[in-house]
């Protein structure tokens, strides 16, 4: 019998959840979170404020989710993680003892030390339901509204509120929108799909200083506001890791197995490092699914059992308006592309050494998951007729021998 702690309550967590109850039923799991809500999924705040989901359906797991694992859930901030005495303890100076832990305390938002921030009374991050909830109380029909950021986050919170204020503007140092995952040419017919509903962009130009209710730019523009929101980015949340004497990097340094440098102290999710086997490099994955699949092999290992993970890829998969994208892998400088467009709609494979790097995918993404699977699985394209490929994600253009491996059985 072990005594389990998981420091976090998002995905990460449910899966470590799951995957310590793949192997062990009987010991105790304890859920610390610093949240005071059940396992939500965090991509629906936006649609929350929309109206298109509510508090209900935004459940990650349903309602008996703990008492049908038998977890214990404790809400409150962990403060300190001793790792000789194994305990951690809370901001209310509870303590909680533990056998292993996993450490799964996510991301926060990173914001720059603004000139005049503190004078700015109307401000808010937009990263979790709390945020979502407080912003919704903040929003007037007539409100102007900045957000400084046109990552995915800044831009699923103009699509969230665009019903509901009188204006958005959205300002961005990088010179597109989605900089991270859309080339130039992507982001651009992103970005006119966005303002023909209403939302301005000033990329190239960001606020550097703020008089209350006006942010002066680095252009030297001036923008009014009502309410501003800062989604400039994250930054994994190290800080227990390190006190605990793990090694971090840009997020907690893991192995395959989800191991920290400290024995039976493991992490998952967006505080954590992973393979990122497109690139072959160590980095933060911060994306849903690639949390899950940590948190779960974290807690089968954990648990006495055996998994490992080796081929996380970055992905993601979004709409604005109704315009969908989906991405993944990586986009090499030296990769064949092979391409398909119309007015609204791109769909790009990068191919290296024979085999699908990554791909961006506008407009009808339905089958995009085929060519996801081809990135992280590696699988030869080499006798492939990518012009096919290309037009529509397909199986059935492969040989018989990958379609058995893909799908089972004969075929």
């Amino acid at each position: 019998m072990s005594d389990y702690l998981i420091i976090g309550n998002g995905t990460a967590a449910v899966g470590c959840i799951e995957g310590i109850r793949s192997v062990d039923n009987e010991s105790s799991i304890t859920v610390v979170s610093a949240e005071n809500h059940h396992v939500y999924s965090r991509p629906l705040i936006s649609y929350y404020l929309e109206g298109k989901t509510d508090l209900e359906r935004m459940l990650y797991r349903p309602a008996d989710f703990y008492e049908k694992n038998n977890v214990r859930l404790i809400y409150g901030k962990a403060a300190k993680l001793d790792i000789r005495k194994r305990t951690v303890t809370l901001a209310d100076k509870h303590k909680q003892a533990f056998d292993k832990v996993c450490i799964c305390t996510g991301s926060s938002p990173f914001v720059p030390q603004f000139e005049g921030l503190d004078t700015v009374k109307k401000r808010f991050t937009f990263m979790t339901l709390d945020d979502s909830l407080a912003l919704e109380k903040a929003l007037t029909k007539d409100s102007r509204v900045l957000i400084v950021g046109a990552g995915l986050i800044g831009l699923k919170c103009a699509e969230g509120i665009a019903e509901r204020v009188g204006s958005i503007t959205v300002c961005d140092l990088a010179d597109r929108v989605l900089s991270s995952i859309l080339d130039s040419e992507c982001a651009a017919v992103m970005q006119s799909h966005l303002e023909k509903h209403g939302i301005r962009f000033m990329l190239g130009d960001t606020a550097v200083r703020f008089d209350k209710n006006t942010a002066v730019m680095k252009s030297g523009a001036k923008v009014g506001f009502d309410i501003l929101v800062l989604a400039v980015g994250v930054r994994a949340e190290t800080s227990l890791a390190a006190q605990a004497g793990c090694e971090v990097d840009r997020g907690i340094v893991i192995d395959s197995e989800m191991q920290t440098t400290v024995a039976d102290v493991y992490a998952a999710g967006d505080c954590s490092e992973g393979f990122d086997s497109s690139t072959g490099t160590q980095r933060v994955l911060a994306i849903l699914p690639n949390a899950y699949m940590q948190g779960r092999c974290a807690g089968v290992n954990m648990a006495g059992g055996s998994s490992s993970l080796s081929d996380l890829i970055p992905m993601n998969s979004i709409g604005f308006f109704g315009l969908h994208c989906a991405t993944a892998g990586a986009y090499p400088e030296d990769a064949q592309v092979y391409e398909e467009k119309s007015a609204d709609s791109i769909r790009r494979l990068y191919v290296r050494n024979d085999k699908l790097a990554g791909f961006i995918v506008i407009g009808d993404v339905s089958r995009a998951g085929i060519y996801t699977s081809l990135v992280r699985e590696k699988t030869s394209v080499e006798d492939v007729d990518l012009n096919e490929l290309k037009k529509e994600p397909s199986l059935a253009i492969f040989s018989s021998e990958v379609r058995r491996k893909k799908l089972g059985g004969v075929v």
